[in-house]
This record gives C-alpha cells, sequence and structure tokens, in this order.
C-alpha cells in the first residue's frame, strides 16, 4: 500500500454529524477527509422520522439543541437549501395524569435554558387542535420546533463541504485505525490517510472505533420502525410526540401522515435492517388513539436504519478519554437529527480550537470508563 494521503481531519461516518463537521472544517481552511462505509446519510441520518424538536430532550443534550435549531434557520444560507426545515411546532401530548405530571415538570427545565412551551389541556387543547382523541388529557406545544426531510440533510451538508474543498469518500469502509506519532493513520481495503486529528461520527460503529482506542462502551444496534401512510386530508399541522415515546407522528402537506414507533430488526454487520409487520400494526393503533382520524388508514411503506443506542439514551460527545486528538460524536440513541448541524460545528471548534463555548457536561465517554485498576462489568 501506498504512503498514506495526508489531511489536517480525518472524519468516520458521513451521517450528518460528520458531513456537518468537514462542512465547517472546510470552511476554516483545514484539510478534511471523511471516510463513510456507504452513503452519506444511508443510515440513522437519513432513515429517521424527521423531527427538529428541542422540547423533550435532556438537559445535557439542550445546550446542542438549542445552538442546533438557530443553525437549522439558517440552513439555505449555509447550504443553499432547507431540506424541508418547517417551523410546524412539536406538540407532546400526555395520555394520563402521570405524563401530564411529566410534561408540567418540564417546564421548568425548558425555560431554564430559554426554551418556550405553552402548557394546554381541557378546553384550550381541542379549540386548538381539534383532531385529537378523547385518549390525549393535555399537551406541551413548542412553537420554534418543527420537521425536516431526513433523505436531504446529509447529502446537502456533503454537497456543500465538497464545494468548500473537503474530500468526502463514499464505499469506504475503514477496515483499521490507530495513533501514529503526533496523530492517526486510517486504513480502508485500498487506501491509508494520516491526519493530526481524528473525529469519530460513525454512529453505531462509533462504539468499534473508540474500542480500538481503549474505549469499549455498552452501544447497542437501534433499528427505529417507521412508516408512512396514504394521503388524508391536511390537518395535522404540528410536529407530534407522546409522553413516554412510544409513538410519534407528522403530517407532510400532500396529506401523507408519517409514523414511527417501536423497533424493527436489523444486522450492523451486512449492515441491514427492515421493519416489522406487526410493531407497525401496533404503532398505527397508538397513532389512531391520539387522532381517530387515522383508524382505517392505509400504510403504502415503511422503513427502518441502524443508529447506537446508549444505556442513558445520550450520546458520546467531546474528547476521548485516552487519545488526545480523538474527538467522539456518536450514539445518538434516535434522536440525533436535529443535533447534527450544531454537532458538526462543535466538532470543528474541539478540533481547530480545543475548546467549544457550547456545554457538553454528562456527555463525555469518559462516563463509561472503568476507574484505573477496575474491569467493567
Amino acid at each position: 500500500m501506498t504512503a498514506p494521503a495526508e489531511a489536517d481531519v480525518l472524519i468516520i461516518g458521513g451521517g450528518g454529524a460528520g458531513c456537518s463537521a468537514a462542512l465547517h472544517l472546510a470552511r476554516r481552511g483545514a484539510r478534511v477527509v471523511l471516510l463513510e462505509r456507504g452513503l452519506v446519510g444511508s443510515q440513522a441520518s437519513g432513515a429517521n422520522y424527521g423531527g427538529v424538536r428541542q422540547q423533550g430532550r435532556h438537559p445535557a443534550e439542550l445546550p446542542i439543541a438549542r445552538r442546533a435549531h438557530a443553525l437549522w434557520r439558517r440552513l439555505p444560507e449555509l447550504i443553499g437549501t432547507d431540506c424541508e426545515f418547517v417551523q410546524t411546532g412539536h406538540l407532546k401530548l400526555a395520555r394520563d395524569e402521570a405524563e401530564a405530571a411529566e410534561l408540567l415538570a418540564y417546564l421548568e427545565v425548558a425555560a431554564s435554558h430559554g426554551l418556550r412551551l405553552e402548557f394546554l389541556e381541557g378546553p384550550a387543547l381541542r379549540r386548538r387542535f381539534p383532531w385529537l382523541g378523547p385518549a390525549v388529557l393535555a399537551g406541551s406545544f413548542a412553537p420554534e420546533d418543527g420537521s425536516a426531510n431526513p433523505r436531504l440533510l446529509s447529502p446537502a451538508l456533503a454537497r456543500a463541504a465538497r464545494q468548500a474543498g473537503a474530500t468526502l469518500l463514499e464505499q469506504a469502509a475503514v477496515t483499521n485505525c490507530r495513533p501514529d506519532g503526533d496523530g492517526f493513520v486510517v486504513e480502508t481495503a485500498t487506501r491509508r490517510f494520516r491526519a493530526a486529528r481524528l473525529l469519530n461520527t460513525a454512529g453505531f460503529w462509533g462504539g468499534q472505533v473508540a474500542a480500538w482506542f481503549g474505549e469499549p462502551v455498552p452501544i447497542r444496534p437501534h433499528t427505529p420502525n417507521m412508516m408512512v401512510t396514504e394521503p388524508i386530508p391536511y390537518a395535522i399541522a404540528p410536529n407530534v410526540g407522546v409522553a413516554g415515546g412510544n409513538v410519534y407522528l407528522r403530517q407532510i402537506p400532500r396529506g401523507n401522515v408519517i409514523i414511527g414507533g417501536g423497533h424493527g430488526v436489523g444486522d450492523p454487520a451486512v449492515p441491514v435492517s427492515r421493519p416489522l409487520a406487526q410493531v407497525t400494526l401496533r404503532a398505527m393503533r397508538r397513532a389512531a388513539m391520539l387522532v381517530p382520524a387515522l383508524e382505517g388508514v392505509s400504510v403504502i411503506r415503511s422503513w427502518s436504519g441502524i443508529d447506537g443506542m446508549m444505556p442513558d439514551k445520550l450520546p458520546v460527545v467531546g474528547p476521548s478519554g485516552t487519545t488526545p486528538g480523538l474527538f467522539h460524536a456518536f450514539g445518538f440513541s434516535g434522536h440525533g437529527f436535529q443535533l447534527g448541524p450544531a454537532i458538526g460545528a462543535i466538532l470543528c471548534e474541539l478540533a481547530l480550537d480545543g475548546r467549544t463555548e457550547t456545554p457538553l457536561e454528562g456527555l463525555s465517554i469518559r462516563r463509561f470508563l472503568a476507574p484505573r485498576g477496575v474491569t467493567p462489568a
């Protein structure tokens, strides 16, 4: 194999976070090479539901979500397209008193981060959203949130990154990476690359990259079960979720309703994933309890993808705990789509400046590292 191609920063993984990082780095003049095992956005970043929400996020994620929200609003300026992002609002619903209490408790969390929410119940909720069924008791509405087309984001970020001078290579699975002096060498089946900085944005497979550097984490594959219905009369303007998160839905203007809930099956070694018919039916029943107009509506397509799920459902974001120059952003546990543009900006700052103003407390990989001399269970 020939001598490695030189870069300033290497990126493993071409989802929203990796492509955003490539764009921000290239615009600051860095030589960037991104390696993607399939096509950009072919797994979690492109196969998700398309929710662009801040509401309901863990406090550790809210600073990133707030930064991401500002970037979503600037997408046409940044990458030449809005990726069908629309601020429809996000309506989170409660189906019993315990879930209503959960929504009320979150109002204070949101307010502490500058996120405006409106709590609705009784006649006020019905007047605002008359399509809701009797199973719904209350709701929390986030007017700044919305949805976008996940099929568009990563390719658009990749296109803008290439225009800015980054090199993005698809069908380039990484077979090995290792420290090399004051940098890193990354290998594919046919080429080698070397850089002083390495970004791990490999989704579920980010766990393998971390393990190569002595940082094994308890990540597992997450395969969300997704579907879309035939068109029905347009009525559901907001992106809709529930306390507990077992079903979520949104309607696009031409009438189709996109619904998620439950899990399909997948094999990350291939990689391949597929939805399950019984899970799809269960999610449709739950959706029809929220919106009775969905009763008897036909599902015309279903799908899944592979993401990485962490035990605490929080991603790993930040510097390596073992290796200077290595930075992680993986394991987004089914809710990384909205965060992707900001994660890329944060990784750019970490790689080039050694710091970021966006708080990352609670997201470090160090939370999974055993104390010295202790073997992980």
